[in-house]
C-alpha cells in the first residue's frame, strides 16, 4: 500500500483488496464489457450488505461466474444455478444469482 496517498474516509486501510479497489478502480471509466458485467453482478450481490463483504469474495465470484464472461454466464443452466446456491464463496441468494444469469 502506498503511503501518503489521499484516500476517501470509507476505505478500510486494513484490507489490501479494499485499498487496491479504491486506488485502481473506484471512479475510473470502464470500457470493457466483462468489467461492466462484473460490477453489475457485484453491485447486485451487495444489495443489503457491505461493499467490504463483496470485495472480500471477489475472487470466488470471478470463479463462480466464469471470469465474468457474460456470454458464458448467459448459458448457465438450472443445474449450474443450483451449484452456485451451494457455493460458500459467494452470497447464496437465488434472486441475486438468477438475476446475474438473466442480465448476462
Amino acid at each position: 500500500m502506498k503511503k501518503n496517498v489521499k484516500r476517501c474516509a470509507w476505505v478500510n486501510l486494513e484490507r489490501d483488496y479494499y485499498v487496491n479497489y479504491h486506488d485502481k478502480e473506484w471512479g475510473r471509466p470502464v470500457k470493457d464489457d466483462n468489467v461492466h458485467f462484473e460490477f453489475n453482478v457485484l453491485e447486485a450481490a451487495q444489495a443489503g450488505l457491505s461493499w467490504d463483504t463483496i470485495l472480500s469474495r471477489r475472487a470466488a465470484y470471478r470463479k463462480a461466474y466464469a471470469g465474468f464472461d457474460p456470454k458464458k454466464v448467459a448459458k448457465f443452466t438450472h443445474k449450474k444455478i443450483e451449484a452456485l446456491m451451494n457455493d460458500k464463496g459467494i452470497i447464496r441468494n437465488r434472486l441475486k444469482i438468477t438475476s446475474a444469469v438473466n442480465n448476462a
